[in-house]
């Protein structure tokens, strides 16, 4: 009786992992930003406003993630954010050399997001384009561009905290030990409830690609100020990434438990 062949393991390739890395990540900043610029504060100037404000703009990008993460996770891992992609990198889970490819598609994709957002603003009313750009095109950042007016230092804090927590977040729903095909649902719920705590304060980060991507557009002081954006989240997610291991890694064998010698 022969034994039965044994299937070979396969994985998609380099190209298809950057393309499903690029496309995440155009979805995510084209949720946000779209969102933002679009239905944030729609007829806020008239009786009857429709806006989302800034819970619409949370759940936008919670969802977006959410989708992106479940139709493009089985590809690439779905990380679709350079801070994120570091931080799988520190806690031993992305190997270090591929890094940078995951890193330049995340700001292809991104970019084209923004610019996406951007085409569709230039075919608004007169003055639509303007007023979009001149309040930051859904930009980060601290004191005078701070949406309620927080300083410098509690844009680092937050920075840090919140992508320090979902990567800890994306850490754990995706363990061998997780529960499985719920990590995206469990990662949009959390990118959505820091980004409430966040867009107060810096208007929510957590991504410098999406940073990066929307201060391009808007110039200026909000481009100056875009490097709070790219070093505090990657400083965030590689504290998570580095601490993962020592803080919930820790095992124990199962089994019975020992008995105590009663000689």
């Amino acid at each position: 009786m022969s034994s039965p062949e044994v299937q070979p393991s396969v994985e998609p390739t380099t190209m298809a992992q950057l393309v499903a890395e690029l496309a995440g990540t155009f979805l995510l900043v084209f949720g946000l930003v779209g969102t933002a610029t679009f239905s944030a504060f729609f007829g806020e100037e008239t009786s009857n406003p429709l806006g989302v404000g800034f819970l619409g703009v949370a759940v936008a990008l919670g969802l977006s993630v959410t989708i992106a993460a479940y139709a493009f996770g089985p590809i690439s891992g779905g990380h679709f954010n350079p801070a994120v992609t570091l931080g799988l990198a520190a806690a031993g889970r992305f190997p270090w050399r591929a890094t940078w490819t995951f890193v330049l598609a995340q700001l292809v994709g991104a970019f084209l997001g923004a610019l996406a957002v951007f085409g569709l603003a230039a075919g608004g009313p007169d003055g639509f384009l303007d007023r979009a750009v001149s309040t930051g095109f859904v930009s980060n950042g601290f004191g005078e561009l701070s949406p309620g007016g927080f300083g410098l230092v509690s844009a680092i804090v937050v920075e840090v905290v919140i992508t320090a927590v979902f990567l800890y977040v994306i850490l754990g729903v995706t363990h061998n030990r997780a529960a499985p095909g719920f990590a995206p649902i469990a990662i949009g719920a959390t990118l959505t409830l820091l980004l409430l705590v966040a867009i107060p304060i810096d208007n929510g980060s957590v991504n410098p690609a999406r940073s990066i991507a929307t201060a391009v557009f808007a110039g200026g002081d909000w481009l100056a100020q875009v490097w709070v954006f790219i070093v505090f989240p990657v400083i965030g997610a590689l504290i998570a990434g580095f601490s993962y291991r020592i803080l919930f890694g820790g095992t124990r064998p199962v089994g019975a438990r020992p008995v105590a010698n009663r000689g």
